[in-house]
């Protein structure tokens, strides 16, 4: 089953001409919910058109009925990457761009390369295709959306280190929804579908446990129903993110403004995708900014470039930063906020010390004493243990 969320124009030959490529996602909650397959029947749809369209890269798994999917279409060889002793094979995107087909189709848009490739990751590689004018077809599960990694940690335990910013997959002209319920595809897996036995049932000790499944799923379609209600396709109330984002409802002609304060603390990573998220929901500006002493001395060289990772990870994700120089951060945090308009301030939640709050110098409370006129989030990371396996 699958649902198309649409952003513009369907991919053609045409709209590659003089123009960015435009992008088509094909979005799953899980391996084997057939999102490949769904992608691979459009590109034959497409071809008995008459398109100008390629194959740039496929992974097959093994599965019999999605490599039948590939028969008739044009593939472009993938180049070899020898990384310790090992021929890999990765996307050529370089051959892509000689070949300059109308359209492309690439599986796996979060995998990252193998080291020694043009680029780290192959949503980069697509980024290029896409500047060149091709257009793009992609499959993506939504734990690799970067806005949703804590809590996609959260529900299953394990750190997903593949991710693709929002800010691309937003860029999308179309999303398909690709859906199977969590009952279909465990039978899938169970029947060697997805995954050989002996991976199989390693799946189902772990990352396939019906909960997780179940909650991953109800996660992308949240997903899809923002991006409709954003699209401006249906009213599709988004419960994804928090309570507040529900019933938080900008006046009339004012606009919200996120500021998202950036320490040393490893949390900041965890506020800057909550407040990118929020940004997009609330259709809000959203600044991310570190404070940093005006003379730094040895003790405090480590937490200035602990500051300017988080602010680079932030100015990633398309979020504006900016470095304020000053010894009082709530001071520094609400005179911006008062500067520009903030309407919202972001504040990770500390381990506190008793004697801190006791004696005033807590940062939250000086903020909020500070910025009555601004809403002030203190957002807590939850915390588990992480499990051994990865994605």
């Amino acid at each position: 089953m699958s649902s198309s969320i649409p952003n513009s124009a369907a991919l053609s030959s045409e709209a590659s001409r003089g123009s960015l490529g435009r992008l088509q996602l094909f979005l799953g909650y899980a391996a084997g919910v057939g999102k490949t397959y769904r992608m691979l029947e459009e590109a034959q749809r497409l071809k008995s058109q008459g398109e100008d369209i390629v194959v740039g890269y496929f992974e097959p798994h093994g599965r019999k009925d999605t490599i039948a999917r590939t028969v008739g279409l044009e593939m472009i060889p993938t180049e070899t990457i020898h990384y310790r002793g090992v021929a890999l094979p990765e996307m050529d995107s370089s051959a892509i761009l000689e070949r300059r087909p109308a359209i492309c189709v690439v599986d796996e848009l979060a995998h990252t390369n193998v080291p020694g490739s043009g680029r780290q990751k192959r949503w980069e590689d697509v980024q290029v295709l896409l500047d060149a004018g091709i257009n793009v077809m992609t499959t993506m599960n939504i734990q690799h959306l970067e806005s949703l990694n804590d809590r996609v940690f959260h529900i299953t335990g394990i750190r997903v280190r593949e991710t693709v910013p929002d800010w691309l997959i937003k860029s999308a002209s179309e999303i398909v929804m690709v859906d199977a319920t969590t009952e279909a595809l465990l039978n899938r897996l169970k029947r060697g579908v997805i995954y050989a036995p002996e991976k199989a049932q390693q799946a189902l000790e772990n990352f396939f446990k019906e909960s997780t499944l179940v909650a991953l799923r109800e996660l992308a379609l949240r997903q899809t129903a923002h991006e409709l209600d954003v699209r401006g396709a249906v009213d599709a109330p988004e419960q994804a993110v928090d309570a507040f984002l529900r019933s938080r409802v900008p006046e009339r002609g004012t606009r919200d403004k996120i500021l998202i304060y950036v320490s040393a603390d490893p949390s900041s990573a965890m506020l800057i995708r909550r407040g990118r998220r929020m940004a997009d929901y609330l259709c809000a500006e959203c600044f991310a900014v570190g404070v940093v002493p005006p003379v730094r001395d040895h003790g405090a060289v480590d937490r200035v470039d602990a500051v300017e990772t988080h602010l680079n990870f932030a100015r990633n994700l398309h979020v504006e930063t900016r470095t304020l120089q000053g010894e009082d951060p709530a001071e520094m945090i609400v005179e911006f906020a008062r500067r520009n308009q903030i309407t919202q301030i972001l504040l990770g939640r500390p381990k506190h010390r008793s004697w801190e709050v006791l004696m005033g110098t807590d940062l939250i409370l000086r903020v909020v004493r500070k910025a009555k006129d601004v809403r002030v989030i203190i957002v807590a990371e939850h915390r588990r243990a992480p499990r051994p396996a990865g994605i």
